[in-house]
């Protein structure tokens, strides 16, 4: 049990990820003036928080075995790849739903013209695809940096 409760690399790699899904919130009051306390539990948005918490894991790892490990080596594609799927796969199906939902938008508000369709609560009506899936490069970027500069600084904190 102690070794879990001292495992850096898992606590400051979750850190990174509660850290950035944090500032999300400020940083979007800050470009929108609204207060939106749901983006801590939401996917994409500035920084990404995948991005973080890989790149934290990698970097810990980094500072404890060596970059010339082979966990070093595991984490660092493991990491790669995770980066590469929050921006492009996971990027790519958020504009697909934006594209779907608005089809959706219109068929309904077709199907309202061509029939008396009976009052009903929108929510009833229809169901939007989540469209904030993935992440501008910016954000996988800064996501990453996040979890580095984190990595860095608290492990000579508490672990040097």
């Amino acid at each position: 049990m102690d070794a879990l409760l001292t495992n850096f690399p898992l606590w400051v790699s979750i850190f990174a990820i509660l850290f950035a899904q944090a500032i999300k919130i400020p940083i979007m009051y800050i470009s929108s003036r609204k207060l939106e306390w749901s983006l801590f539990f939401s996917t994409g948005g500035m920084p990404s928080s995948h991005s973080s918490g890989v790149t934290s894991l990698t970097t810990s790892i980094g500072l404890i075995e060596g970059v010339g490990s082979p966990l070093f080596a595991i984490t660092a594609v493991f990491s790669i790849i995770v980066m590469y799927d929050a921006k492009g796969v996971r990027w790519q199906a958020g504009e697909q739903a934006v594209v779907l939902n608005q089809l959706v938008r219109d068929f309904q508000h077709l199907t309202t013209e061509i029939k008396n369709w009976p009052k009903k609560n929108e929510e009833e009506k229809r169901r939007e695809l989540k469209e904030l899936l993935g992440h501008r490069p910016s954000e996988v970027f800064f996501g990453a940096i996040l979890g580095i500069g984190l990595s860095f600084a608290l492990f000579y904190v508490f672990v040097q």
